[in-house]
């Protein structure tokens, strides 16, 4: 397969199709599955003005999106991206045309999308694997686990203290 116009030496290694595009924005990381010929599939936030992509914080919270057939350049715009198909090893990846045929049967098509829950990189791994993961919700969900567990202790200590305090008068 040729390399991409303008691609090959600022992002190297070719995607093949059924890859995965890890693209990485300013404060989080965009996943996209490489169909061939230059075109990806991704999730973009439903809206009413031209085809938007997941870069502001309004429509990483939307909780509808459609997939898009787009040119991997312009879903990369100015950011980078490299092929990291990095659940290979956990999970047996499905057929190459079977992810093909599953990808394009959901262009233009509306989807649920949650952050924590469904959102890009469960949406490209559930193409390629036939099951949704995502390192990054994992992560997210984990940290709010550790900051409400972190909130309930010194919640507690709060009201121990007060109680101690009342005790000493």
């Amino acid at each position: 397969m040729a390399a991409i116009a303008g691609f090959g030496t600022t992002h190297p290694g070719d995607p093949e199709p059924g890859d995965l595009i890890e693209i990485f924005r300013p404060a989080y990381q965009h996943w996209a599955l490489y169909l061939g010929d230059g075109y990806v599939i991704n999730v973009t936030p439903v809206d009413e003005g031209p085809p938007a992509t997941f870069s502001s914080a309004k429509s990483v919270f939307s909780r509808k999106a459609r997939a898009r057939m787009q040119l991997l350049k312009d879903v990369v715009g100015n950011d980078t991206y490299h092929i990291n198909n990095k659940y290979d090893g956990t999970y047996a990846p499905l057929p190459v045309e079977e992810i093909i045929r599953r990808a394009e049967s959901l262009i233009d098509q509306e989807v649920s999308y949650d952050l924590l829950g469904n959102n890009c990189e469960h949406f490209v791994t559930l193409l390629r694997y036939g099951e949704g993961v995502s390192d990054q919700a994992n992560r997210a969900i984990s940290a709010i686990g550790f900051v409400t567990a972190a909130a309930g202790a010194f919640s507690l200590l709060g009201l121990l203290r007060s109680r101690s305090r009342e005790t000493q008068y």
